[in-house]
Order: C-alpha cells, then structure tokens, then sequence
C-alpha cells in the first residue's frame, strides 16, 4: 500500500493511512548516506582519533571530508556501531529490524483479526449465502484495506470467498443475465 507524499513544514514525506485506526501515519524517510559512507565514516573516526585533541574534532573532520550534514549524526553512527559490535548496551540494528517486523505483523494480525470479527458477527444471523458475504465487504472494504486483504482474511477462516466472485457478483448487479431478467418479469 503506498503513501502519498505530502508537504509539510520540515518538509516532504511520504504518508499513509492507518488501515486499522484510520489515521495518517507518516512513513520514514529512506536515509540519504549509503550504509558503505557510514560505515567509512565509523572507521575513519578511529583511524584519525589520536591525530585530534577531542573525539568531536576528529567527528567534525570525517564529517567535513564526506560532506556528512552534522556531527552530531556522525555520533549516532558511531554510537549504533558501538552497541552492534557489544561494546555499548542499546537496541541493535538486528533488533530494530526484528521489533519492526513484529510490529508490522501485529498489525497485519490485528486487521485479520478485526475483519474475522466483525465476519463472525454479520454472518452469525445468516445462512451465508454468497450475495451476504458481498454485502459484507462492500460495507468493510475501505475499513480493512480493499476487497483482496478480506477475502484471504475469510477464506482463512472457512468462510471462502474469491475477490473473482465478489467482483462477478458486482458486475451482475449491473448488467444481469438475460435469464435473470425473465425471471424478474410478471407472470400471467
């Protein structure tokens, strides 16, 4: 699902509507110095360290030479290759990649979660035949992110349905079949 990018006053990100809260989240920006800069740039503060009276000058003239925006970003660098390596306690770079993960799959588990609910809920009255299980996803399709993410969420649960079949009943509703229509008339 891919975010619009919008203005703002510390300028331009991409944004994305929160399927489960409905909220705008903002999504994070790809970082502008490639891991290789990054990582030279942890190194060449080593090398140079003893040529400085201060670890904050030697920062300044690594990230002065690699046209790296602050020093202070050069510390974080420095600091988060510090805490990969063991010598610093800190949530790893494998770590936040694992917990982002997670999260992410919390979220997909929650939304398949909240459609199987509200699924048990609408079909729990009804024999479930298949115009019911449209009706359902035409009333939840913007809620839980388009017709595809319900109908795998449904069909998961026993209650099969293909968006090929929500898509067919549609397109019956607006051109019926001749048959259908014979039906519909008043017999004599």
């Amino acid at each position: 699902m891919n975010g619009e990018t919008r203005a703002t006053p510390s300028g331009p990100f991409r944004v994305r509507q929160d399927s489960i809260t409905g909220e705008d989240r903002v999504l994070a920006r790809p970082s502008q110095y490639p891991l290789e800069l990054r990582r030279r740039a942890v190194r060449m503060v080593a090398e140079v360290r003893p040529e400085y009276d201060t670890t904050w000058a030697a920062r300044e003239a690594v990230a002065s030479k690699l046209g790296i925006g602050t020093t202070e970003k050069l510390r974080k660098w420095i600091r988060q290759d510090q805490i990969d390596a063991g010598t610093r306690p800190g949530t790893t770079t494998e770590e936040s990649a694992q917990i982002k993960a997670m999260k992410k799959e919390i979220a997909e588990l929650k939304r398949a979660n909240e459609t199987f609910k509200a699924a048990a809920n609408f079909f729990a009255a009804e024999l479930d035949p298949p115009h019911t299980r449209v009706a359902f996803i035409d009333e939840r399709r913007d809620r839980f992110g388009g017709v595809e993410p319900i109908c795998r969420v449904l069909t998961g649960h026993d209650c099969k349905i293909a968006p090929s079949t929500y898509y067919a009943h549609h397109k019956r509703q607006q051109a019926p079949s001749a048959r259908t229509l014979r039906d519909a008339e008043p017999r004599h």
